[in-house]
Protein backbone atom coordinates (compact mmCIF):
# COMPACT_ATOMS: atom_id res chain seq x y z
CA UNK A 1 0.00 0.00 0.00
CA UNK A 2 1.21 3.12 -0.88
CA UNK A 3 0.28 6.75 0.67
CA UNK A 4 0.39 9.80 -1.31
CA UNK A 5 1.78 12.74 0.70
CA UNK A 6 0.45 16.18 -0.05
CA UNK A 7 2.52 18.55 1.46
CA UNK A 8 0.77 22.08 2.20
CA UNK A 9 1.74 25.38 0.70
CA UNK A 10 4.14 27.44 1.11
CA UNK A 11 3.17 30.01 3.81
CA UNK A 12 3.74 33.68 1.50
CA UNK A 13 4.15 36.33 3.08
CA UNK A 14 0.97 39.19 2.96
CA UNK A 15 1.84 42.19 0.30
CA UNK A 16 -0.07 44.22 2.02
CA UNK A 17 0.20 45.07 5.36
CA UNK A 18 -3.21 46.21 7.29
CA UNK A 19 -4.85 47.31 10.32
CA UNK A 20 -6.76 44.63 12.09
CA UNK A 21 -10.84 46.13 13.22
CA UNK A 22 -9.53 46.33 16.61
CA UNK A 23 -6.43 48.15 16.08
CA UNK A 24 -8.26 50.56 13.62
CA UNK A 25 -11.71 51.09 16.45
CA UNK A 26 -9.07 51.73 19.01
CA UNK A 27 -7.30 54.52 16.64
CA UNK A 28 -10.51 55.81 14.90
CA UNK A 29 -11.56 56.48 18.45
CA UNK A 30 -9.02 58.49 19.21
CA UNK A 31 -9.05 60.62 16.09
CA UNK A 32 -12.63 61.25 16.54
CA UNK A 33 -11.98 62.45 20.41
CA UNK A 34 -9.88 64.59 18.81
CA UNK A 35 -11.72 66.12 16.15
CA UNK A 36 -14.20 66.76 18.99
CA UNK A 37 -11.88 68.67 20.90
CA UNK A 38 -11.13 70.32 17.39
CA UNK A 39 -7.62 69.43 16.94
CA UNK A 40 -7.82 67.12 14.12
CA UNK A 41 -9.44 68.15 10.73
CA UNK A 42 -8.69 64.96 8.24
CA UNK A 43 -6.72 61.76 8.01
CA UNK A 44 -4.80 59.37 5.87
CA UNK A 45 -4.45 55.42 6.06
CA UNK A 46 -1.65 53.99 3.84
CA UNK A 47 -1.48 50.60 3.20
CA UNK A 48 1.63 49.07 1.85
CA UNK A 49 3.84 45.90 1.76
CA UNK A 50 6.33 47.13 4.63
CA UNK A 51 3.92 49.25 6.66
CA UNK A 52 0.57 50.56 7.89
CA UNK A 53 0.10 53.89 8.13
CA UNK A 54 -2.35 55.97 9.68
CA UNK A 55 -2.26 60.10 9.57
CA UNK A 56 -3.36 62.12 11.51
CA UNK A 57 -4.02 66.38 9.67
CA UNK A 58 -4.43 69.63 11.72
CA UNK A 59 -5.30 70.92 8.40
CA UNK A 60 -5.59 68.67 5.15
CA UNK A 61 -2.08 70.81 3.26
CA UNK A 62 0.33 70.39 6.22
CA UNK A 63 2.08 67.45 7.03
CA UNK A 64 0.45 64.91 9.47
CA UNK A 65 0.63 66.13 13.09
CA UNK A 66 1.44 62.38 14.31
CA UNK A 67 1.41 59.29 12.18
CA UNK A 68 0.65 55.83 13.95
CA UNK A 69 2.77 52.87 11.95
CA UNK A 70 2.41 49.55 12.26
CA UNK A 71 5.48 47.58 10.78
CA UNK A 72 5.60 43.50 11.85
CA UNK A 73 9.08 43.21 10.49
CA UNK A 74 9.82 44.84 13.51
CA UNK A 75 7.27 42.76 16.12
CA UNK A 76 10.94 40.92 17.63
CA UNK A 77 13.07 43.61 17.68
CA UNK A 78 11.78 46.85 19.57
CA UNK A 79 7.90 46.42 19.40
CA UNK A 80 6.10 46.77 15.51
CA UNK A 81 3.71 49.96 16.79
CA UNK A 82 5.48 53.50 16.28
CA UNK A 83 4.14 56.84 16.68
CA UNK A 84 5.98 59.50 14.48
CA UNK A 85 5.27 63.73 15.11
CA UNK A 86 5.35 65.83 12.00
CA UNK A 87 9.33 65.90 12.01
CA UNK A 88 9.50 62.44 11.43
CA UNK A 89 11.17 61.68 14.98
CA UNK A 90 9.50 58.44 16.88
CA UNK A 91 7.97 59.47 20.25
CA UNK A 92 7.23 55.99 20.86
CA UNK A 93 7.86 52.37 20.19
CA UNK A 94 6.33 49.06 21.96
CA UNK A 95 4.44 46.15 21.02
CA UNK A 96 1.45 46.69 21.98
CA UNK A 97 -1.02 49.74 20.24
CA UNK A 98 -2.48 51.35 23.63
CA UNK A 99 0.39 52.35 25.59
CA UNK A 100 2.00 53.40 21.81
CA UNK A 101 -1.10 56.11 21.83
CA UNK A 102 -0.59 57.51 25.34
CA UNK A 103 1.37 60.26 24.70
CA UNK A 104 -1.86 61.46 21.75
CA UNK A 105 -3.95 60.98 24.57
CA UNK A 106 -2.52 62.74 27.42
CA UNK A 107 -2.49 66.07 25.25
CA UNK A 108 -6.05 65.00 24.49
CA UNK A 109 -6.42 65.50 28.24
CA UNK A 110 -4.77 68.30 28.52
CA UNK A 111 -6.54 70.05 25.05
CA UNK A 112 -10.31 69.29 27.31
CA UNK A 113 -8.52 70.98 30.33
CA UNK A 114 -8.27 74.04 28.46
Amino acid sequence: MSADITPFPARRAPTQVGFDRAELMRILDLYGRMVAAGHWKDYAIDLGRDAAVFAAFRRTAERPEFRVEKRPALRNRQGMWALVNESGAVLKRGHELGPVLAPVERRLMKLVED
